[in-house]
Order: C-alpha cells, then structure tokens, then sequence
C-alpha cells in the first residue's frame, strides 16, 4: 500500500509489520547451498564433504538450514499476516505442515522400496529402514506419528512441528519477542541439563530433538522481527573479536579429529572435552559454532546481489525455491551414491562424479519444478482511496471497518492482498480538499487501468465516480 500524500501515523499499540516487499533470492541461495552441503555430508567417505562446514568446526548446515527456515517463514507468514489476517496464517500453515508430512511419509516409502530393489540386505542397515522391511506395519504406524524416520528423513518432523505451531508463535514473537526468545532458551537449557527428548521408535533416539533444535527457528524468526535492534550487537567489534577467536578454535580442534599430526598438538583433555559434539540435543559448542558463523557473516559477506547472477547462485536460488522436494530428492540420491560406492568403486574419481552429479541432478530437478510451476491468475487490479488515517499498509487489518469489509468482499470473488498485482492506496488527511484535488485528476486512477475503485467518505466516493465512471466504484462511510 502507497500512501501518495500524507504520512499517516500508526494506531496506538499497532504490531509491528515485517517489511518485506519481495522474495529475498539470498536467502533462497543460502538455503539451496544448505541442500548441496546436506547431500555432500550423508555421502559416506565423501571427498565433497570437505566443502562443506562440518570438517572445519562444530556445526554444519544443518545448522544453518533450520535457521534460515525461521527466517523464511516470519518473512512469509508475517506478510501474509499483514495482507490477509491471522486466519490465512493459520490456513497456510496447517497447509505447509499437512505437504511435508505426506512428503515424509512418501520419502519414508520410497527409501524402503529403493532398499529393497537395491538387494535389501546392503543398504538396511545404513538407511535404518531393515525394521521397516522385516515389520512393516509397525514401522509405517510409528512413522505416522513421527517415531520413526529411515537416515536422512529425521528433519523433515521437526519441520512438520515448526510449521503445526508457527501460527501462535508468530503471534508471541510479534507481541512479546523477548519474552518468546526466552522460554526458547529456557526450553533449550532443560533440555542439556536433564535430556528431554520427545518419543521415538525402535530406540528411543531423535537425529534432532526437536526440543532443542526449536531454539534455531525460533532465533531466526526473532531475528527478522527484532532486526534494527539487534544489528548494532551483531556489526559491533566487541561481538566480532571473541567470534572470530572461537572460529578458530573450533577450527583447530574440528581438523584435529581428520588430521593425525595435528592430533598431536592438541592438549588429550580438551580433544575429549570437545569430542563428539552432541548433534541430537544441539550441542551448545554446535550452536555457539553457528553464532559465531553469522557474526563473521553480517561482517565479511556483503549483501552483493550481482553475485546471484552467476550460474551457481542460480542454482542455488532454484534449489532454495524449491527445499522440500529437493531435500527429498537429495535422500534418494544419497542412497543411490552409497549403492554405486558399494558396486562400483570407492576411488576418489567416483566420489567427485557422484558429488558432482548429484547436485547437478537437484539443480536440473529445481529448473523442471520452476518450468512447470502453474503461474497466478491474473487478477484485477485495485485502486483505493480514502480521507482518513490509517496504516500505510492497514490491507488485511481490522482497525479501519470500511477497507476491512471492502478487503472481505474483494476475497469472496477471489481477490487477496498480496496476489493481486496492484493496489494503490491515496490518504487525504481528512481535507475535503485534497480529496477533491487527488480525484479531479482523472488520468491519476485511470493510467493504472483499475478495474474498482473503494472510496471513503462521502465526497471522496461522489468525486471518484464523477472522475472515473467507466470504473465500478463503492461508497463507505465512517
């Protein structure tokens, strides 16, 4: 929403909104970078696992991955919050956990029957699908209520439990951010101290606990909601210096566990002390390992958009787009590289072609899914007016009755903010005037070619259907 000539003022105890005017493509990319890196670690004895985190400190993309999925999802769920209400975020989310869910259960299905054309017995232990084979009700049972998960699926549940309970944490976040972080923290805390954990089958074990892998997401969309704020923190030396400082000691001790002559050097009691960071519970040397990461990030890494264009971010952005049927794909190819390390060859030329080629596969499967994706509708456009303050971007809101009930009429005919491609907004002040001034020029409403015109009060809507009376109008009145 534009507002062409006043600055109207917020209402008393407004939320905050999310500024988001388009699709973030860096965002896309890292997440897209995440995939490659998570195909690249769940091959094993992989030569293309050392271009990823994992071998130069405590966390790996995982990490990130979960991160920049709160991110994406405050940025998208607060939009649509600002556009359509809390209704549609509520509608979506549900819609986004019910699409991962079937996706786990088809990943699960289809990782049983790859093992078993593969011969059943080479493959069933590494994928833990032997349970899934030798009981098959039970294990699809379990993995209906989330208890089970063959390798490589385990976080595809935290994610059907991120998007079931975003709605209402959205909610707190907007409301009482620091508050929420908090118990997030809190939960994380009692979870290193005493070991909760959720259930799980056969063994009782989560890849990822969900109870503390929540504090990742939730980081991130707290990020995105108290970003002006917390900047100077994260671009301050003070923070920069001891990051770095950790960097390189997770460094030194990660390249201790790959290199012998390094092992050496490392004092025994601090090579334990460090050693195996614990993934399920996220360790807290993972997660001070990926704090200290975005540190350097928002220093070092500069937010350079003409470096998007190369071929390689391209792809990364068409992975990103497109995480969830790419993450299962890349599931599936892993076992397709562990079969054709086991009857193939295990040289380091195999393991550079089946790195290679399995991301060139996500990268050719993410353009096929761009290609057929079903283009929008194209909606009529909205041209709005008004003389009273409201907020500059009030679509979806109820505190002004008139563009609520104009914006639940538009959606029975199929119209929503957010999806049409145009819908202007003109304030007056309250100056009969300037409302008389703004609708006297006609070419200003029609240039747009706008298909209705909503007018509020009185003489704004004479004005308007005087001006434009080819255009369908409606009168509201305050």
């Amino acid at each position: 929403m534009q507002d062409r000539t006043a600055s109207p003022k917020l209402f008393a105890g407004a939320l905050p909104e999310l500024k988001v005017n388009s699709r973030d493509l860096r965002i896309d990319a890292c997440r897209g970078i995440a995939l490659w890196c998570i195909f690249l670690d769940h091959v094993p004895n992989n030569i293309g696992s050392w271009l990823t985190l994992r071998n130069y400190g405590f966390s790996d993309a995982a990490e990130v991955f979960m991160f920049v999925s709160g991110v994406t999802c405050a940025l998208a769920y607060g939009k649509v919050r600002s556009c359509e209400g809390w209704t549609s975020v509520i509608r979506r989310t549900l819609r986004r956990s019910w699409d991962i869910y079937v996706a786990f259960l088809l990943l699960t299905l289809a990782c049983a029957v790859l093992v078993h054309l593969a011969g059943g017995d080479r493959l069933a232990d590494e994928s833990n699908t032997r349970i899934l084979l030798d009981q098959p009700g039970s294990a699809l049972a379990h993995a209906a209520i989330l208890q089970y998960r063959p390798v490589n699926t385990d976080v595809l549940p935290i994610f059907v439990l991120l998007q079931l309970f975003f709605a209402p944490l959205l909610w707190l976040l907007l409301r009482m951010p620091n508050v929420t972080l908090g118990a997030s923290l809190a939960l994380y805390a009692l979870v290193q101290m005493f070991g909760w954990s959720m259930p799980a089958w056969p063994s009782g074990h989560w890849a990822f606990n969900p109870l503390a892998w929540q504090l990742l997401a939730v980081l991130g969309a707290w990020m995105i909601i108290e970003g002006e704020r917390v900047r100077p923190w994260l671009t301050s030396r003070t923070v920069l210096v001891p990051a770095a400082l950790y960097l390189i000691f997770s460094l030194v001790i990660a390249l201790s566990w790959k290199v012998k002559p390094l092992e050496a050097l490392i004092p025994q009691g601090l090579t334990k002390l460090a050693y195996p960071p614990d993934k399920s519970n996220l360790d807290p040397l993972r997660l001070l390992h990926f704090l200290a990461l975005a540190v350097v990030a928002v220093w070092f890494v500069p937010p350079n958009r003409q470096a998007l264009t190369s071929a390689v971010m391209r792809g990364a952005i068409l992975c990103g787009k497109h995480s969830l049927p790419i993450f299962c794909l890349g599931v599936l190819l892993t076992l397709v590289s562990l079969l054709a390390l086991l009857d193939i060859s295990e040289g380091l030329a195999m393991q550079i072609t089946l790195s290679v080629g399995g991301i060139l596969m996500m990268i050719v499967a993410a353009t096929l899914l761009n290609l057929v994706k079903i283009t929008p509708r194209l909606q009529p456009s909205v041209a709005l007016a008004a003389g009273v303050h409201v907020q500059p971007d009030a679509w979806g809101t109820v505190d002004w009755r008139p563009l609520e009930a104009f914006r639940r009429g538009l959606r029975e005919l199929g119209w929503a903010g957010g999806r049409n491609p145009v819908i202007n907004c003109w304030f007056a002040d309250k100056q009969s005037h300037r409302v008389y001034q703004v609708f006297g020029l006609a070419d200003g409403l029609l240039r747009p070619k706008a298909n209705v015109i909503a007018a509020s009060p009185t003489p704004a809507a004479t004005a308007a259907r005087n001006a434009t009376a080819p255009i369908a109008s409606a009168e509201y009145g305050v």
